[in-house]
């Protein structure tokens, strides 16, 4: 269904007027967590991501003026430099938030966006952040709602394009874009955004893992271009050969993206992620831990672990030898089997689990190769839920259905798990970031709103300190 009054003008307007005193709290209260995650995963990329390290050498070697921060690192770089490499790191680990209902990560290339516009521009207060990055993933989200053909049947991988527009939409808040401004900025990261679904069957590449990097970019490119006065389209989501033309062959529903735009934001639907792997292998790893917490299973005794669960968890048991053995960190995360076989043999799933060193734990592997998925037809195509059935050797069988994992707003992780999760990922940083100085930062992300400058006050405690960590 098309919009009489214009698709890309409504949203356009709705970046320009959304300000943080119009704000529900429940949203100020989630970007400010979802703001604070998202730094921390990205931190621990910093010493762990696969792929990380070439981006910001690449950038290194490019020179230009050392302007905005590298999260984790000592350097600085130019504020699309900046974007790009943190943009790298926000996905790396797997480890960021998500928006189940729409299966995407909304906040990835947005955060670290912002926060290098924020820190170039300088005079960005913590208000005006907050407002930035809750219309950024509304933005996302909503243009997701708006389909009614899912981008990956065309070819595309869905989660980076759809979250650079709205990545585009924080630096162009930040930026104090007017609307036509915001509707070049758009057009202009239509140009540039784009992600190739044949990333889901190349178990060797890091791709999956570095996805965000160019969203991110391209994102601070577009806005900082409409600021300088080049023009985009007058329609660049619903025009002829606008985006859902082009990615989804017009199968799209305006109405949906613009419903109660600027009462509902989505960012109070995001979900934290308590393991970090894909957010599809969660209900199956709160049942193993839970099994495994409850009857005391040895994993040398498992003989067999069923699951069963909709269509979209085939893509994290296909194919069977690459998710029974991943080759990658990134793999790893993105395969049931050898994260349900973590969660069975360890009881938990944390960052050390799912490293390069530890993807050929032979315990791990030989409870992987046991597990067998089952799909549900019935269940929705999206739907994240999973039954598991273990059987021993000794024929007992336990079982474990989880219908919404943990972490999601309806069953939300609690803020002080938040910041041990977030302390955690920092000391991985490639500076390692200590205790003391990791709290100083949660405080000053769940007070965002005090701060008058964010690259003054905010900034400036992200660098690492160094310390060592036990």
């Amino acid at each position: 269904m098309q919009d009489p009054q214009g698709l890309s003008t409504r949203l356009a307007a709705f970046v320009v007027d959304t300000e943080f005193a119009g704000l529900p709290n429940r949203t100020v209260e989630m970007t400010k967590q979802c703001l604070l995650d998202a730094i921390g995963v990205s931190l621990a990329a910093s010493g762990l991501g696969e792929g990380c390290q070439a981006f910001v050498d690449l950038a290194l070697s490019q020179g230009g003026h050392p302007t905005c921060a590298v999260l984790g690192m000592p350097h600085r770089l130019p504020v699309e430099a900046a974007a790009f490499v943190n943009g790298a790191m926000a996905h790396a680990m797997d480890y960021e938030d998500a928006h189940d209902g729409m299966l995407l990560h909304p906040n990835a290339p947005t955060v670290p966006a912002a926060l290098a516009i924020a820190e170039a521009t300088g005079g960005v207060s913590g208000k005006e952040l907050i407002a930035a990055l809750a219309i950024g993933c509304d933005v996302a989200v909503r243009l997701a709602q708006g389909l009614r053909a899912s981008l990956s049947d065309f070819g595309w991988y869905p989660p980076p394009i759809l979250a650079a527009f709205g990545a585009t939409a924080a630096a162009a808040k930040l930026l104090r874009l007017n609307a036509a401004q915001v509707r070049d900025a758009f057009s202009l990261v239509l140009c540039q955004a784009t992600c190739s679904g044949e990333i889901k069957y190349s178990p060797d590449s890091v791709v999956r893992a570095i996805r965000d990097a160019f969203g991110a970019r391209a994102s601070v490119s577009a806005a900082l271009l409409a600021e300088r006065g080049v023009t985009g389209f007058d329609a660049p989501f619903e025009g002829r050969a606008g985006f859902y033309a082009m990615f989804a062959r017009g199968l799209y529903d305006a109405a949906a993206v613009v419903l109660d735009l600027g009462q509902r934001f989505e960012i109070e639907n995001i979900s934290f992620k308590p393991w970090p792997s894909c957010r599809g292998t969660h209900s199956a790893i709160e049942a193993a831990i839970d099994i495994r917490d409850r009857h005391g299973i040895n994993p040398d005794d498992i003989a067999a672990v069923g699951l069963r669960g909709g269509r979209i968890l085939r893509m994290l048991d296909e194919p069977r030898v690459s998710k029974r053995r991943p080759a990658t960190a990134i793999d790893a995360k993105f395969s049931l089997p050898f994260t349900t076989g973590t969660a069975l043999v360890y009881g938990r799933v944390a960052l050390d689990n799912l490293l390069p060193r530890s993807l050929g734990d032979p315990q791990v592997l030989r409870v992987a190769e046991k597990v067998e998925l089952e799909i549900d037809p019935a269940l929705p195509e999206n739907d994240i839920r999973c039954e598991m059935k273990i059987t021993d050797r000794f024929g007992a069988a336990y079982s474990q259905s989880i219908l919404i994992p943990l972490g999601s707003p309806a069953k939300p992780m609690s803020q002080s798990r938040l910041i041990d999760k977030f302390i955690d990922c920092a000391r991985y940083a490639s500076r390692p970031v200590g205790a003391a100085r990791a709290r100083q930062i949660c405080d000053a992300a769940l007070t965002l709103e005090s701060i008058q400058d964010v690259a003054h006050e905010f900034m400036p405690l992200l660098k690492g300190d160094g310390e060592h960590c036990s």
